[in-house]
């Protein structure tokens, strides 16, 4: 696997950011990523499913800009135009969005592509296919900021991943600072969390209590 600029923040985090606007309290996905950025989370990624896409775009703009200057993997959801049009690091897509192999036609060699499984049968098709650079593993718990997710997958199919892959992974889907070290303990060394850390009153001093947490 070729060593695609972005990788490297990837390889080398704890924590996987995500934007959920309806959760911030009120704060835009702007104002919530130049806060992971102060806390220190090397990798964001842009979720957003209701906005129109010229609101994306400007968005995903102004995060891109802020997050080279950081030095942080910024990767776009489902949005494989977006990510092209603002030069993202990554594209993160979905079991029923288009094939990786078309998706790697489409962005080049340079873009991450993460894919989101679910199962041990779609992570064994994700290594074999050669273009996915990471997957998503869960939801490990149930979650309410997808609304087409799929059933929790528990702690059963993440351990499979850690023990049976070596395919970079993180964990991901309703994971809060209480049930971390669960998620950790198991094999998981990259998590995800949405809701805890972007609807925290401060962010910052709540990535700082995960990390407390995680470090235990």
């Amino acid at each position: 696997m070729l060593q695609r600029p972005g990788l490297n923040n990837f390889l080398t985090t704890d924590i996987y950011g995500l934007t959920a606007e309806e959760y911030s309290l009120g704060r835009t996905n702007v104002e919530v990523v130049e806060q992971l950025i102060f806390a220190g989370i090397k990798v964001i990624q842009y979720r957003e499913k209701d906005k129109k896409a010229g609101k994306m775009y400007e968005e995903c703009l102004i995060i891109r800009e802020l997050t080279q200057k950081a030095d942080v993997t910024f990767i776009i959801n489902d949005h494989i135009d977006l990510a092209l049009l603002v030069g993202a690091d990554g594209v993160h897509i979905g079991q029923e969005d288009l094939p990786p192999v078309k998706v790697r036609e489409l962005v080049g060699s340079d873009m991450l592509i993460g894919l989101s499984t679910h199962c041990p049968e779609q992570v064994k098709t994700a290594v074999e296919l050669g273009c996915v650079d990471y997957i998503g593993v869960g939801p490990i718990f149930a979650t309410q900021t997808k609304k087409d997710v799929c059933q929790p997958v528990g702690f059963t199919y993440l351990e499979y991943v850690a023990k049976h892959h070596q395919i970079p992974f993180v964990a991901i889907g309703g994971i809060k600072e209480h049930n971390i070290m669960e998620v950790k303990q198991r094999g998981a060394k990259i998590i995800a969390l949405v809701t805890d850390i972007v609807g925290a009153a401060d962010i910052p001093a709540k990535v700082q209590a995960i990390r407390q947490q995680m470090n235990q």
